[in-house]
């Protein structure tokens, strides 16, 4: 996309946005502990941040000819840069090479219906030891021209009248437009002649030189075609002496980017030749900077803004009376996105709260995204993204969230990207990491933690621990913490819910600040004999049946069931089970198939779950639309 800027930013750093308190919790447990356990932290600001200084731009390859694409990044050396296209890392290839600069260089372009085309996307990364940033995505295309979509087509104008070809082609870039009279260069000097850059050419004030036949070359770097050509010929008769107005062609709806030029094209006919206004359909000024009219009427506005987004509205007037013949276009005018605010690096102890905010505006209403080191950021269970994105909160960070963040806002003009490092430094002398952490579950719905007690030395140092608690792969529940005293090394935690595992890590806090994190453990609640399901059985055919049960009312994770039948009437001795299906905890229904003649009578026995060991039995008749089913325990 076209339009990319990088946002630079600012040196100070706003200590509103650290926090510094105790931590929130769902429940916390105290044990003897004074209220100055959690200790507060300052924000600091950082100095040789990394950012990009160039990155990639949009660009237009010719093909066998060599382009280069830039990427320089500034910050505390060394910095690695890597190149990714379409996303995944660039493969190696003998015409491709990575610069010393760090720049893309493309010996050859290939044509795109080749195999390695080398059109496409293509993004850096740069990386030092603060982080990862990854740029913007350029567009590179092969330049291209087609053949002509739409060739002049022959006019017969009455002397004075106004004549008007055009051609259309698509190309990249963009094809310059001339025109030819009899295969000789239109001198387009004489004011009767108005070409636009669409491939229109008009003609006002007709005369008999300029009978013959016009056609259109267009030329970009990758070629150059001309269109057919068409005949100008005269009728034979003036203009009438009353003709009321037309509107040959009028204005055309049109999506521009800031700063490009909008040609809005009105041509009209009549005797009085009309005169030609312009107006909005919402009745605002148009203005008069960057205005100016083309031939005699089209509407030319130069450097666009999104205010001059609207319908306009072209009028062809009969001169001294109100009749009056309109047309009317859309403009509408996009703005790539530009940042309002954007977030500041910081420095936090372990265990504060801190939040990067982001806000762009640009036409339409960007988007946000966030990166953690040139990646998209995935749900953690200590990050928190506001409904928009305009705010990414960190709860309780650790070393495990140093990166460098990015804000990446994006919308059909453009993409914009701003940075900043979250620096987690521990204060000096800060207590040990807690030792020989261990949980092991105690019922299904608790949990009992243990770790040894620190060195004699050192215990003085510390004021107490805090038992962090929260469930694996889940990032919507909240973090559950227990503060303890400095003399407490077992510690059980209950209310948990049962066969669910949880991710468990120890802090050790002194009046400085917290220890790093311990070692992460996961550990696994005990289950409960899972409750029997009912079930029903149905007859699919003469020599099947379908066996149904409700999965959910288990009550608890099932790991899986196992489904028996037996024939009746026989032994009523349980050994004489057969068929049976080991099933999975998801599943919910089985049928049996090949269960023999009409009439047979059927016992099902399911055993509920592995852990329950709990028997059902059911009878039922396989002779189609007759069913007869007792329950027994």
């Amino acid at each position: 996309m076209s339009g990319a800027q990088t946002a630079v930013k600012p040196k100070d750093v706003h200590d509103s946005q650290a926090v510094g308190s105790s931590l929130p919790a769902r429940y916390l447990h105290q044990d003897s502990l004074s209220n100055d356990f959690l200790p507060s932290s300052a924000v600091r600001a950082l100095g040789g941040d990394l950012s990009f200084l160039t990155e990639p731009a949009d660009a237009v390859a010719i093909w066998d000819q060599p382009l280069t694409l830039h990427c320089l990044a500034e910050g505390e050396p060394p910095i690695n840069i890597t190149w990714y296209k379409g996303g995944e890392p660039l493969p190696r290839d003998a015409h491709i090479q990575q610069l010393r600069n760090g720049s893309l260089w493309i010996r050859h372009f290939q044509k795109r219906r080749q195999a390695a085309a080398n059109d496409g996307e293509y993004s850096c990364a740069a990386q030092n030891r603060y982080g990862r940033l990854l740029s913007r995505k350029a567009k590179v295309r092969m330049a291209f021209l087609s053949h002509f979509h739409l060739n002049p087509q022959p006019m017969a104008v009455a002397v004075g009248g106004v004549a008007r070809f055009q051609c259309l082609t698509t190309s990249i870039p963009k094809a310059t437009i001339t025109w030819e009279r009899n295969r000789t260069v239109l001198i387009t000097s004489d004011p009767r002649y108005t070409v636009l850059p669409d491939g229109i050419l008009q003609i006002s004030g007709v005369t008999h030189d300029d009978i013959g036949t016009y056609r259109c070359l267009a030329t970009n770097p990758a070629n150059s075609r001309h269109s057919k050509e068409a005949w100008l010929t005269l009728t034979g008769s003036t203009n009438p002496s009353h003709q009321e107005p037309v509107i040959l062609s009028g204005p055309q709806n049109l999506t521009l980017t800031v700063h490009q030029t909008a040609i809005l094209e009105c041509i009209a006919t009549g005797n009085p030749r009309p005169i030609v206004s312009w107006s909005r359909l919402d009745g605002r000024s148009i203005g008069v900077e960057g205005i100016q009219v083309l031939g005699n009427g089209n509407l030319m506005i130069s450097d666009v803004s999104v205010k001059h987004s609207g319908v306009y509205v072209c009028a062809a007037n009969r001169p001294g009376t109100r009749v009056r013949r309109t047309a009317q276009g859309m403009l509408l005018v996009q703005a790539p996105p530009e940042f309002v605010q954007w977030p500041q690096s910081v420095s936090h102890s372990p265990g504060d709260n801190t939040t990067f905010s982001c806000l762009a505006r640009g036409s339409p209403e960007p988007t946000l995204v966030w990166l953690k080191n040139g990646k998209h950021l995935t749900h953690q269970r200590n990050t928190r993204l506001s409904a928009d994105n305009r705010t990414l909160t960190l709860l309780r960070v650790t070393s495990a969230d140093e990166a460098l963040y990015q804000c990446i806002a994006e919308n059909s003009a453009g993409t914009s990207q701003a940075s900043a490092r979250l620096a987690v430094t521990l204060p000096q002398d800060a207590p040990n990491v807690p030792e020989k952490v261990n949980a092991v579950p105690v019922s299904a719905t608790s949990i009992e933690a243990t770790w040894t007690a620190p060195p004699p030395e050192t215990i003085d140092g510390i004021i107490g621990y805090v038992l962090h608690i929260c469930k694996d792969g889940d990032p919507s529940t909240q973090e559950m913490q227990e503060a303890l005293s400095k003399t407490t090394f077992k510690h059980t935690v209950n209310n948990l819910e049962p066969s669910t595992n949880y991710i468990l890590f120890l802090r050790a806090y002194s009046p400085l600040g917290a220890s790093r994190d311990s070692r992460p453990i996961m550990v696994t609640t005990l289950g409960r004999v899972p409750k029997t399901p009912d079930f029903s059985v149905t007859v699919v055919n003469e020599s099947a049946v379908r066996v149904s049960w409700d999965g959910g009312a288990a009550g608890t994770a099932v790991q899986g069931y196992r489904l028996e039948y037996r024939r009746i009437p026989s032994s009523q001795d349980t050994a004489n089970f057969q068929g049976t299906r080991t099933l999975a905890g998801n599943q919910t229904s089985f049928i049996f198939h090949g269960l023999g003649h009409e009439g047979d009578l059927l016992k099902t026995k399911e055993i509920c779950s592995w852990i329950s060991q709990e028997l059902i039995t059911i009878e039922v008749a396989t002779v189609p639309g007759l069913m007869m089913s007792v329950a027994q325990p």
